[in-house]
């Protein structure tokens, strides 16, 4: 007799009816996500009048998770942007110079003054000694600021190439040093373009990198590729810069050191600084919006410890002071130093609107971009495509479906008839375990759920003509049954094994729409194989229990 015990049958069930109830919202997408939306806006704080009616579309306790769209089928924005690497080189030498110059002129009486050359090319540091005769001395000094290059491919070499011709100091970073820079500022700038995107919850984006200074950007649900510009396009390099003087001549001479920055609130004026920042926003930690004791809108920042320290030292030695807070070389603010500030805490004031303060915020906290982003290629793939692309999915999914249905009850009558309800519970499955994840679902997605469905019955083919097999020698319909699952069980899980590593590699060397393909071929035949084994099986234990047949039509 065929027996299933009843702990089995309940996991069986519950299994099942877990992955419909985790599908379900799929089945009213719109819906769902306009309420979670809503629900995301109110627990934000960003909410407008109608989020409490919209959040009602959909019940709270039911789940609520839902397959993501990718671009190709929700339409959105694809971009691809090189970083300006070479912006990193001068950013270092401008940094280097302030050590450079200290340590020189620890020995003014030797070498004599120490000036900068503005001519140097971008990338480099020209520096001149007083007494040309003491060059050597000079260039064993700046040699002495190089430093082991951080990188495994690097190692044994230095960051610095420094010589000496006509009697200039010319510095550089060395070859090996510029390749490590460039990895890591390709890797920064990728980690901060994800996390800029990350803040204004967009869905399920590909940000990945291409080549050696390339960045691609897709992001689903987006009107225009502009949109996303505004919120990766944006360096927001932010420093804390020492005011030399204000001018109203925008060709002021600044001289050596120093350079001259707009104000960003007040046409005509323009600020003498300090090129070497006194902080940046790499020291920083936190952004928020807020609101000044006037009620404007502002921004609160803090500092790392590193950032704390060399702002509270600056701000105590320069009571009285203004201090320019510099943002894409404009300055917002450029408040009076009133006392010492030693937290490492503070506050940009300026005309910002609320929404302005709000979006400065968000990319200060996301951190500023190493370098300036070019974008090569820009697109903006409308809803209307993706439409299209679903329309055609839900006609392949449904025609092979239907064909797979027709072929089963065909050829195996009754038992075609529960391999045809099985492999409904199979997409339902699919379905859940997507939703479940997260998974983003594109075109090759699609076609991996398309596949799963024609590898679904498979498995039953095996059992089935097992049984046929079985039925010629075993004695009675259930023996025919039960040797038919036993002696199937091991080519499917063979056959199932195979296509599910292939899934595994696909998904491990694969990216992008690939892995889509590998999420669902993996899952898919993971749920396959469970609704194969036990879902018809069960069905087959249950019918045969309560008709209890003489012999069997497969």
């Amino acid at each position: 007799m065929l027996h299933i015990p009843l702990w089995r049958r309940i996991v069986i069930l519950g299994i099942c009816l877990a992955g419909i109830v985790l599908a379900l919202p799929n089945a009213f997408y719109s819906r769902v996500e306009l309420a979670n939306d809503a629900r995301a806006g109110i627990a934000a704080g960003t909410a407008d009048e109608s989020a409490a009616a919209d959040a009602a579309l959909w019940p709270e306790w039911m789940p609520h998770g839902l397959v993501n769209l990718g671009l190709d089928l929700r339409g959105g924005a694809h971009l691809l942007a090189e970083v300006q690497v070479d912006d990193v080189y001068a950013s270092r030498m401008d940094a280097l110079w302030p050590d450079v110059r200290d340590a020189l002129a620890a020995e003014r009486d030797t070498l004599g003054f120490v000036t900068r050359n503005e001519d140097a090319p971008a990338g480099q540091l020209w520096v001149s000694v007083g007494d040309e005769e003491q060059t050597p001395r000079a260039l064993e000094i700046v040699r002495g600021l190089a430093r082991p290059v951080a990188s495994l491919t690097g190692a044994g070499a230095t960051d610095l190439e420094v010589v000496a011709e006509n009697g200039i100091i010319k510095v550089q970073l060395s070859e090996a040093e510029r390749v490590a820079t460039d990895n890591r500022t390709v890797q920064q700038a990728l980690e901060i373009v994800r996390r800029r995107i990350d803040e204004v919850g967009t869905r399920e984006p590909t940000i990945a990198r291409q080549g050696d200074d390339r960045i691609l950007v897709q992001v689903p649900g987006v009107g225009s590729a502009q949109e996303v510009k505004d919120i990766i396009g944006t360096t927001a390099q932010l420093t804390f810069n020492a005011v030399v003087r204000q001018t109203d001549d925008a060709d002021a001479t600044a001289g050596t050191g120093n350079m001259v920055v707009p104000a960003l609130d007040q046409e005509g004026l323009y600020y003498v600084i300090e090129r070497a920042p006194v902080v940046t926003g790499e020291e920083l930690v936190d952004a928020q919006p807020a609101f000044d004791q006037n009620g404007r809108p502002a921004v609160n920042f803090r500092f790392n410890p590193a950032g704390a320290r060399a702002f509270g030292d600056y701000t105590a030695e320069n009571i009285g002071q203004p201090f320019a807070i510099v943002l894409d070389d404009e300055v917002i603010s450029a408040p009076i130093i009133q006392s010492h500030i030693p937290g490492g805490s503070g506050i940009i004031t300026g005309t910002f609107t609320v929404e302005e303060s709000t979006q400065l915020a968000v990319l200060l906290r996301a951190g500023a971009l190493p370098a300036e982003l070019t974008f090569l290629e820009e697109r903006t793939i409308g809803p209307e495509l993706g439409q299209d692309s679903i329309d055609a999915g839900k006609i392949a999914g449904i025609v092979g479906l239907v064909a797979v249905v027709i072929v089963m009850i065909a050829s195996y009558g009754l038992f075609g008839v529960f391999a045809s309800v099985a492999l409904g519970v199979n997409v339902a499955l699919l379905m859940g375990l997507l939703s479940l994840i997260g998974a983003t679902l594109t075109l090759p997605g699609i076609a991996g759920i398309v596949l799963t469905m024609g590898m679904a019955v498979d498995a039953n083919v095996l059992v089935f003509e097992r049984i046929r097999e079985e039925m010629k020698t075993a004695r009675g319909p259930a023996r025919a049954i039960e040797l038919g699952y036993e002696k199937a069980l091991s080519a499917i899980v063979d056959s199932n094994f195979t296509t599910f590593m292939t899934a595994v590699i696909l998904f491990t060397l694969g990216a992008g729409p690939v892995r889509g393909f590998a999420i669902t071929l993996g899952l898919g035949i993971l749920t396959s194989v469970f609704t194969a084994i036990f879902v018809t099986r069960l069905m087959i234990v249950i019918w045969y229990n309560r008709r209890r047949p003489k012999t069997i039509e497969v």
